[in-house]
């Protein structure tokens, strides 16, 4: 019985030895299909060649890929491998070991490459190599690039890593400076609108937006407020050859302050619109974190634009509690004083709170050069704004007068609402025909807000405590 044991066991190890013996043959084969490539391209054993590498930002794997695109048209010759994505977790993972396997070492057929589609506009994708091996010449002179993203074993799982092969190592640092200047040169970035995105990990990318169309006649504004804002950032756009020829400096900050729901936002989206060459970066919020980032896509692909919305969250005052160290007021500072001057690169600041923001922003000339308040709308850009939100929905002009009235001291994002409460209204009292909304309509609107609005809401429109929709308080001063 134990003669019979040893009898299949020694069987099932010259079958298995077999079986090893052509999984080794097949691979071998397959790492010398991809090694004598390589040697081949280089005219020189691979092994002990210098390989010089560098990792980039995830957000330039689209720049490089056309960056690389380029330097294959020119080559003329070029080879392109895929490799599989196993490979990322072989411990000794690189162009080195790749390209001239040690003993032992795992090895890998060349496959077919595969491309992941990036966005590199609003609607538009280009498919970039996730992981592939180049054969170029670089002047003639050959070289092997690898092409992964990120480095897995060094904590690098987000960026896209570029290594180089070459027998000459200048060589080999000229691709990569080459490289560098292709991806700028082929920046899909130049001249788009763009905020951040953050995945579940912290990484950040970038998010394409479309441009907005304001026309200046959408931009309700007292006349010598917006004429002071379009001469600071239009103006010297449309005159920063002459300016810099002049010797003057083309770097400026612009700051829109005023109430909540003015419209400090759309004129943002009006000067977006009215200078569509420049490339604009919009951070708040969550992204303010991003903004060393955002200072260098704007340094970088100028002529820029910088907004920062709801600037307090990160500029309050120094004195105030907790914010003796604040590294983003820090650097903030730091990036609008380390322009060169003739930068063309303007910083647009918004915020509902004036009053809390860093003297050292706010009130020194070289960061803010021009601070405009946006303001309530008065009596004139009340009637304006309300014939704006109207358009469409009434079945000709309408007195307005009485409604102009009652909403003093309320925002532009007020009557924008109040206009669709009545357009609620004259559909719910009207169900055939055209919709049209009607002054009893907006009344009906406007005492339902003030009935269910906030007590700050009720402070403004003159509804007292005590006062009913519809009652007067008795001053004047545009009660409901």
């Amino acid at each position: 019985m134990t003669d019979d044991l040893d009898d299949v066991t020694r069987s099932f190890a010259r079958a298995f030895q077999q079986l090893a013996g052509d999984v080794h043959r097949l691979t071998d084969d397959h790492d010398g299909q991809l090694n004598e490539a390589v040697e081949g391209h280089l005219g020189a054993t691979a092994e002990g060649l210098p390989v010089v590498g560098e990792i980039f930002a995830t957000a330039e794997h689209p720049n490089l890929q056309l960056a690389l695109e380029d330097l294959a048209d020119r080559s003329g010759d070029a080879t392109l491998f895929g490799l599989p994505i196993e490979i990322m977790h072989w411990s000794g993972f690189g162009l080195t070991n790749l390209a001239s396997p040690q003993p032992h070492a795992p090895t890998f057929a060349p496959i077919a490459p595969v491309y992941v589609n990036l966005p590199i506009g609003v609607d538009t994708t280009l498919p970039c190599v996730s992981l592939g091996l180049w054969l170029l010449r670089h002047g003639g002179t050959p070289v092997v690039v690898l092409q992964s993203l990120g480095d897995p074993h060094r904590g690098m799982t987000n960026g896209v890593k570029i290594e180089v092969m070459a027998v000459d190592r200048a060589c080999a640092v000229r691709v990569l400076d080459d490289l560098r200047e292709l991806a700028l040169a082929h920046n899909v970035y130049r001249g788009q609108m763009l905020s951040f995105t953050f995945d579940p990990w912290g990484s950040f990318g970038l998010e394409f937006h479309q441009r907005p169309i304001v026309g200046r006649d959408d931009l309700i504004l007292p006349a010598g407020d917006l004429e002071a804002i379009e001469r600071h950032t239009i103006g010297v756009t449309t005159e920063a050859h002459r300016l810099r020829a002049a010797g003057r400096h083309l770097k400026r900050g612009l700051l829109l302050y005023g109430p909540p729901g003015t419209g400090k936002t759309y004129t943002v989206q009006y000067l977006c619109s009215q200078m569509p060459d420049r490339t604009t970066v919009v951070i708040s919020g969550q992204a303010m974190g991003s903004l060393g980032q955002a200072a260098a896509i704007a340094r970088t692909l100028q002529p820029s634009t910088l907004v920062l919305e709801d600037v307090d969250l990160v500029a309050m005052e120094r004195t105030l509690p907790g914010m003796e160290s604040n590294p983003l007021l820090f650097q903030l500072l730091n990036e609008m004083d380390g322009l060169e001057e003739d930068a063309d690169i303007v910083f647009v600041l918004t915020t509902n709170r004036v009053e809390l923001l860093e003297p050292a922003l706010a009130a020194r000339p070289g960061r803010i050069d021009q601070a405009v308040e946006i303001r309530l709308p008065d009596p004139e850009a009340r009637r304006r704004l309300l014939e704006r939100y109207l358009q469409g929905v009434t079945a000709g002009p309408i007195d307005l007068e009485d409604t102009v009235t009652r909403t003093d001291g309320v925002s532009a994002a007020f009557l924008k609402e109040l206009v669709r409460r009545a357009t609620l209204v004259a559909a719910a009292t009207d169900a055939d025909g055209p919709l049209h909304v009607d002054p009893p309509d907006l009344d009906a609107a406007l005492r339902d807000m003030v009935q269910h609005g906030t007590p700050i809401l009720r402070r403004i429109l003159g509804a007292g405590d005590g006062a009913g929709p519809g009652d007067r308080a008795g001053d004047g001063n545009g009660q409901v």
